[in-house]
């Protein structure tokens, strides 16, 4: 450890990352120390300052039960920004009084969203810390993991959203977004900010920093990009942390960070430029918002919890208006429900200010209940296929062409050439037992210059490159080096049914993505191949190939589809796999091959190394183009809660691909295109995000902090959690409700036990208007909303009743929805799930 304590005061105390507090040496440190979040009774500055605007009073008794933050002989307030440093002394006062002299490290202090500190400590120490009266709840730190050219033009953004708010130039104009990610490259042209003559002011809400380090130096922000910090502290204390591969500093050595923040708040109109082959201009969904980079994540080991809260908290502190966080846990959180958990908690205190706050879902699917995004006040996104596709194809001399993938260009004027094994290419001083690998094409030195030249080099395609362990460009330098017209990959037999995301490369080339295409290819080939009778030696390669090429994109009407590695509902509850009566996911957006910007030191995909935009997958890519769009909203609707810009994204979202049949679904890893069924609620929420009918919703179904607390105290068992997280006790709450109750734009009910009413309450945020309902129940439940006609004026409300009644004993999810039609244009859709249904008083396990 005494290495690490070395690193940890360059870190540190050079770069300015956090204020730590060492005790004594940790030479000989305790092997089983660990990194633990540990919060206190009293609540934190975001509650005070979210109960000073809700009724313009002081903290109530229950807040100053303990007076642990009131100085005794200085009067520093609680919007003072000396307060972050004097509640770092207090923890700092409290971890010497209960630990008396012995060693521990503190990480950090939390003070905004969270009221606490993450500490290294001994299990010992952790009981000691425990039976403080201070101490409200000590949770062991656990490790996260990271979970667009034509997607504004898919999202129907140029002549709809935009528009609506000025056209690209002001789209999302005064709105921050923060971004908990691997960090960023701030001299990527998606950052700049010169790319208008506007004023572009930072927002005078926003009291953000720039930290400078050598490798992101002073200038590296701009009024585009206006907050950069990292945190790291968790992982260092754990001696993971790589200074060389994962930057001491906001910079964004991984790659993920970039295009995240570029999807949702990239600049628009920049030219996409890989591998030499120009593939459009991108631009984020909000071109004009500001960004604000909080890294917590990075290339080598991914993230942990108590970094990533330190970011929250420091993002929900200085000013942001949304927060993005394409991260997911890498287990279920244990304990009383998974909403428990540090980052989930702070995530709510942030929703109690104000923030906007988005999630992946996580790459999990397409089981069910595979969902890594839990809480309601967090809106999680699924990933869905846009229309925009790139296929190659390679058209073989017996005229039969097979398709492929690579971002590459076809050999020229469709000429045919010849075809050679690498296998039946190498050296005479090669042999397959020097190599076993040799035919994926990693070393040129391997093989017969002579023979390969001018020629299309085969070579095969493994696991290998799935782990990373050879690569497509290692593969294509072989080619170059050998002097080859181009190269040919067969997939491996034993790659079944993986997809492959386009690959660019600067010569002709393809990949052929089926096994048993790649059968086929290689059937052709050896039947082409003429061997004297004798010898049993190759006298010709008879084989012949023209490859088409694929940089040019294509357009499916059968999309949006949701991707089969995006996570599904319904919501876990808890470790018992309980279900939750809330809807999860709430609608997927765009994230399967989504071109955005990458970072120039990126390494998390080898493929696109030293390029300046990369094409990616996952839900990831999806959080932020909803990011992004909620920027617009907020825009558009200043004064909308959290839940309300939820809400208004949710009830307009399409239920429909683009040909006007329903949303499919890939149910399966291996073959996903053969394997898909029309998608239900917990594969896609609300629907596809519809950017332009967000801006427009007519009605909205909000929530509260109350009522969310309320939903957290009447889980059973939780009083005393939600009172060490919150500092708040559930006694305050007269009434508990279930998560059903929730005034959410969606119902889901885990059990069904006969009959069951709920109330959704709507808001006009148009003008006057007249709605008729209808509906279409779950199977095995019928179904009645009372009033089935309203008439509500602008800014009214109206209280809809729904009935739900079992008809059928049965285990299997159902669905339905229930519409409500405006005679001015609005359609509000509520996605319906029914799991359990009991018509009488008998138990069926589930």
């Amino acid at each position: 450890m005494g290495r690490i304590y070395g690193v940890h005061l360059v870190v540190l105390l050079v770069l300015g990352m956090v204020v730590s507090s060492w005790c004594q040496d940790d030479d000989d440190y305790d092997n089983d120390s660990a990194v633990y979040i540990v919060t206190l009774k009293q609540a934190p500055v975001a509650h005070y300052l979210a109960d000073l605007r809700k009724n313009s009073q002081g903290l109530n008794g229950d807040t100053e039960r303990l007076n642990i933050h009131k100085p005794r002989s200085i009067n520093i307030s609680r919007t003072d920004p000396k307060y972050g440093s004097y509640i770092a002394r207090v923890h700092d006062s409290l971890l010497r009084k209960a630990l008396k002299g012995e060693k521990y490290l503190k990480l950090y202090s939390y003070h905004y969203l969270i009221n606490g500190f993450a500490v290294l400590v001994t299990p010992d120490q952790v009981n000691k810390l425990s039976r403080r009266r201070e101490v409200a709840n000590v949770v062991l730190d656990f490790s996260v993991r990271t979970a667009t050219t034509h997607t504004p033009q898919f999202l129907g953004l140029p002549q709809g959203a935009w528009v609506q708010g000025g056209g690209f130039k002001s789209a999302g104009e005064g709105v921050v977004i923060g971004f908990i990610d691997t960090g960023i490259d701030p001299t990527h042209s998606s950052f700049a900010d010169n790319s208008s003559k506007n004023p572009y002011p930072v927002p005078a809400h926003f009291s953000g920093v720039c930290e400078v380090t050598r490798d992101f130096p002073s200038g590296s922000c701009n009024r585009k990009l206006i907050a950069a910090r990292h945190f790291a502290a968790s992982a260092i204390t754990r001696g993971v942390f790589n200074i060389s591969q994962d930057y001491a500093s906001p910079f964004d050595g991984d790659g993920h960070g970039t295009h995240t923040a570029s999807i949702a708040a990239g600049n628009h109109g920049i030219p996409v430029v890989v591998a030499g082959h120009h593939f459009g201009h991108a631009s984020g969904m909000a071109p004009r918002s500001h960004i604000a980079v909080y890294k917590a994540l990075y290339k080598s080991f991914g993230g942990f919890a108590a970094d990533v809260v330190a970011a929250i908290d420091q993002a929900a502190q200085d000013g942001v208006d949304i927060i993005s966080l394409s991260i997911t846990p890498n287990r279920r959180p244990p304990g009383v429900a998974t909403f428990f958990n540090p980052i989930d908690m702070a995530t709510l205190s942030a929703v109690k200010v104000g923030i906007f706050v988005v999630q992946a879902a996580g790459n999990t699917g397409p089981s069910p209940k595979s969902m890594s995004s839990f809480s309601p006040w967090i809106f999680t996104v699924g990933s869905a296929s846009h229309d925009r596709t790139y296929s190659n194809s390679i058209t073989l001399g017996n005229n039969v062409t097979i398709p492929g993938v690579g971002l590459a260009p076809g050999t020229q004027n469709d000429t045919m050439y010849t075809l050679i094994s690498a296998m039946h290419a190498l050296n005479n001083d090669t042999t397959v037992t020097d190599d076993m690998y040799v035919s994926e094409c990693q070393d040129s030195s391997n093989f017969n210059q002579d023979l390969v030249r001018g020629n299309l080099l085969i070579c095969s395609y493994s696991i290998r490159f799935v782990l990373g362990m050879s690569t497509i460009q290692q593969a294509i330098q072989t080619v170059q080096n050998l002097s080859a017209v181009g190269v040919v990959f067969y997939m491996d037999a034993f790659v079944i049914g993986y997809q492959l995301n386009p690959t660019p490369m600067k010569i002709p080339g393809i990949i052929i993505s089926s096994p048993e295409d790649s059968k086929a290819f290689i059937q052709y080939y050896n039947r082409s191949v003429e061997r004297d009778i004798m010898t049993k030696k190759i006298i010709k390669f008879g084989a012949v190939a023209a490859i088409c090429g694929g940089t040019k994109a294509n357009y499916s009407s059968t999309s949006p589809k949701i991707m089969y590695y995006s996570a599904r509902g319904p919501d876990p509850e808890d470790n018992s796999f309980d279900i939750a009566d809330i809807m999860k996911p709430n609608l997927v957006a765009p994230g399967n091959s989504i071109w955005a910007a990458w970072s120039s030191m990126g390494t998390d995909s080898v493929e696109f190394q030293g390029e300046s935009f990369a094409m990616m997958s996952g839900t990831s890519m999806a959080a932020p183009h909803v990011a992004g769009l909620a920027a617009l909203v907020k825009q558009k609707f200043p004064n909308f809660s959290p839940s309300a810009i939820a809400s208004a994204l949710s009830t307009t979202a399409s239920l429909y691909d683009k040909t006007g049949g329903p949303i499919m679904a890939q149910r399966a890893y291996a073959f996903p295109d053969q394997n898909q069924s029309p998608a239900t609620p917990f594969d896609m929420g609300s629907g596809f995000v519809n950017a332009t009918g967000a801006l427009n919703p007519g009605l909205i179904f909000d929530s509260s902090y109350d009522n969310y607390m309320s939903f957290l105290c009447g889980i059973n068992g939780s009083a005393p959690v939600v009172l060490n997280y919150t500092g708040q006790s559930c006694w305050v709450y007269n009434s508990t409700i279930n998560a059903g109750d929730l005034n959410l734009p969606s119902i889901t009910i885990a059990n069904l036990n006969q009959s069951r009413t709920v109330l959704r309450t709507a808001i006009n945020v148009a003008g006057n208007e007249t709605y008729s309902i209808g509906w279409s129940a779950p199977f095995g439940v019928s179904l009645k909303v009372s009033p089935s006609h309203f008439y509500i004026a602008s800014g009214g409300r109206q209280v809809l009743s729904v009935f739900f009644n079992a008809t059928s004993n049965s285990t299997a999810a159902s669905y339905g929805r229930i519409g409500l039609f405006g005679n001015q244009g609005h359609v509000v859709n509520i996605p319906l799930s029914v799991i359990v249904k009991i018509t009488y008083n008998t138990t069926i396990n589930s």
